[in-house]
């Protein structure tokens, strides 16, 4: 069978799980006392292992398998989740995500994991310790010897447990036969009888009558029952001749209990699946969906009857054909629209108007469906300021609201890293140290606001922290020192404009070059891209108390609406939204200072740029006339008047991209075709406003 078919689904359906078991062992992490989150992360990831091995990515399957087998473990109590655990079952979510992204780019998904597999096998064995663990020597051993000892049946777990209870010690015994002995058998008779003169062996493995008849390889393991201390059987052990080692965990209440859910997980489930038995077969409808073989969750919430799925998966390379052929349509009912009017025919025009009102219902439809909820975007950032922190030595905690908010798929596409950059200067300059939090007054958790909402046609999304807050003097004495500003220059600046010298290119505050900040790379880039989005980003902080970054985006960068303007034979459409105010200026009106061309608006000094200057418009100069009509464009909170001969009127324009036939060009981020035919450059007016 041709498993190509389905290797698109098998990577949306992968990615979905990965993300599945990111978000859910962070959540495990605050509370992993919780086994109803285990036995969800156990079913993702034995998901996930089925679907890979049927399409015979074995590196992702073993893997997979390898968490599971941990995961297992926990689920069944056996063991307990630490720091470390968490940290190898991280690493080993990111090994998966890379092997995932090899398959997505036409590999096959292979990549070296052996370090994480030791480790987890370590873990599986209860042979790795790590010093941050919470749990004790003791139990470590312990529940190292229940990981790998024989289990024990509801009627031996009651008689050690009443035994303990009646104040007698309880071991569990493994004993290593010397690899030079050659009556194995006896030798083990020779323990046991020891044993049983000073207590009760209740359980052994091999079973006894194996370890009559040597069946064993070197070693045995038993419980017992007796009133004498570790080290006393230990001595009367080792005296015994060809006897190599012999090691005693006294065994407790709590890991007997440990022993009990195990029983009882072995009652009520049925047997774990093998690695072969989990393999979907191939001739199975697509890729497998997750199976009923996996162990029922003892502390599972009741299942709930699956609601029917009301949704589909659709290529966004299929929307974009859908996006481009509805393109055609706008510009066509822009012509009909304008050939209608031209001919004056009531029937043509009665006509035009009703495909327009269906155009724009459909133009709704075909917009809605390429919105998507920023939690796209969002999701994968409690995983980072989670690693963030830990390697910051901070504790932060990420609220994040309004992620079910929409935009379009193209923004979303491209807001992932300024917001990345955003977050990580949030938490490694915004939020304080734990000693610093703790002497300013402040709680040892710091927070991070991560939130986003629509406000008119634009998506308002914030980053803000309960940190230092950003310092003018600080600040400016930092940009002067890097030769960002003069003193003159800075002492003239207001506070937002002191704020935003953040985003100068290579300007950095931290002192240590580090894997997190100091190289001046960061929120240059992020305001360049969120102002090539169309987008605005501004800074508000509090000295002590805060900082917030507020990022404006437009809520879709593929259908604009764009004032209409023409100089000469030629037009130009400038975006609604970076339109303050059209007006006419006398040619008195436009002054010249220090070589610049100025005009007044709204009582201050704005500049005036000729646009058939900066195009070299053949057939229009505005030096030519005695006066001019004006747009006022904004970026930011920075205002200039452009120059037009004549305005045509406002429209919805269809963006379409310059393509590779044409450079960069500067002052304009793309074409549209108009009603009648002609072609019109989109103006980006943040091109004009340095």
């Amino acid at each position: 069978m041709d498993m190509n078919q389905y290797l698109s689904m098998f990577i949306d359906e992968s990615n979905d799980h990965l993300q599945s078991l990111n978000e859910n062992m962070l959540q495990l992490e605050g509370n992993p006392e919780d086994l109803g989150i285990v036995q969800v992360i156990f079913r993702s990831a034995h998901t996930l292992k089925g679907m890979a091995a049927t399409m015979g990515f074995e590196d992702l399957a073993s893997l997979t398998h390898k968490m599971e087998n941990v995961l297992d473990l926990v689920r069944n109590e056996k063991l307990k989740m630490q720091d470390y655990i968490f940290d190898t079952m991280f690493k080993s979510l990111d090994a998966l995500e890379t092997m995932v992204q090899d398959i997505t780019e036409g590999g096959q998904g292979k990549a070296d994991v052996s370090a994480i597999v030791a480790s987890l096998q370590a873990i599986e064995n209860g042979e790795m310790t790590n010093g941050d663990g919470p749990a004790t020597e003791t139990n470590k051993k312990a529940n190292a010897s229940i990981s790998s000892a024989v289990e024990l049946d509801e009627f031996q777990y009651s008689v050690l447990d009443q035994s303990i209870a009646e104040g007698h010690r309880v071991f569990y015994v493994d004993v290593l036969v010397s690899e030079h002995s050659q009556l194995k058998g006896v030798r083990a008779y020779m323990v046991f009888d020891m044993l049983e003169r000073s207590g009760e062996v209740v359980k052994a493995y091999p079973s006894v009558q194996d370890i009559e008849q040597e069946k064993f390889e070197r070693s045995f393991s038993l419980y017992y029952i007796t009133t004498k201390e570790a080290h006393e059987l230990e001595e009367g052990i080792m005296s015994i001749s060809e006897i190599e080692s012999a090691k005693l965990i006294q065994l407790d209440q709590e890991t007997l209990q440990q022993m009990a859910n195990q029983v009882a997980a072995t009652v009520e489930a049925p047997p774990a699946p093998t690695a072969v038995a989990e393999v979907a077969s191939p001739d199975k409808n697509s890729v497998p969906k997750e199976e009923a073989t996996t162990a029922p969750a003892k502390t599972a919430a009741p299942k709930q009857a699956a609601a029917p799925s009301r949704t589909i998966r659709v290529d966004i390379e299929r929307l974009d054909v859908l996006m481009n052929l509805f393109s055609e349509l706008l510009i066509d009912r822009s012509r009909l629209e304008q050939l209608a009017s031209e001919t004056g025919n009531n029937d043509l025009s009665d006509t035009v108007a009703h495909l327009s009102r269906v155009s724009t219902d459909l133009q709704n439809i075909v917009l809605k469906l390429r919105m998507v909820p920023v939690d796209t975007v969002f999701n994968r950032f409690p995983r980072m300021i989670r690693d963030l922190a830990k390697t910051l030595d901070k504790k932060i905690d990420l609220v994040i609201t309004g992620a079910e908010t929409e935009l379009d798929r193209t923004v979303i596409d491209e807001i992932g890293d300024p917001l990345v950059h955003l977050l990580r200067n949030a938490v490694d300059h915004g939020v304080e140290s734990i000693a610093e939090r703790v002497a300013a007054g402040k709680p040892e958790m710091g927070t991070v606001n991560l939130r986003a909402f629509h406000s008119g046609n634009h998506v308002f999304i914030e980053i803000e922290d309960d940190g230092k807050g950003i310092y003018r003097d600080k600040l400016l004495k930092t940009a002067i020192k890097r030769g960002v500003v003069t003193e003159e220059q800075g002492a003239k600046m207001s506070d937002d404009e002191v704020n935003q010298l953040l985003f100068a290119p290579g300007f950095s505050t931290a002192d240590i070059i580090s894997d997190i900040s100091g190289r001046g790379v960061g929120l240059d880039v992020v305001k360049s891209k969120i102002t090539s989005l169309g987008g605005n980003v501004t800074i508000h902080s509090t000295p002590g108390k805060g900082t917030n970054f507020s990022v404006q985006l437009p809520l879709t960068l593929s259908i604009i609406a764009a004032m209409l303007v023409r100089l000469g034979s030629e037009k130009y459409a400038v975006p609604l939204s970076s339109i303050v105010e059209t007006a006419i200026v006398q040619r008195e009106q436009v002054r010249n200072i220090h070589g610049n061309k100025m005009i007044t608006f709204r009582e201050s000094l704005i500049p005036y740029l000729s646009l058939s200057e900066v195009f070299s418009v053949p057939d229009f100069n505005d030096a030519d006339e005695q006066e001019t009509e004006i747009v006022v464009i904004r970026k930011g909170d920075r205002l200039a008047a452009v120059a037009v001969e004549e305005f045509i009127g406002q429209s919805e324009i269809v963006l379409k991209s310059m393509g590779t036939y044409l450079p960069a060009i500067e002052g304009i981020s793309g074409a549209t075709i108009l009603g009648d035919g002609q072609v019109a450059l989109i103006l980006d007016p943040n091109a004009f406003i340095k």
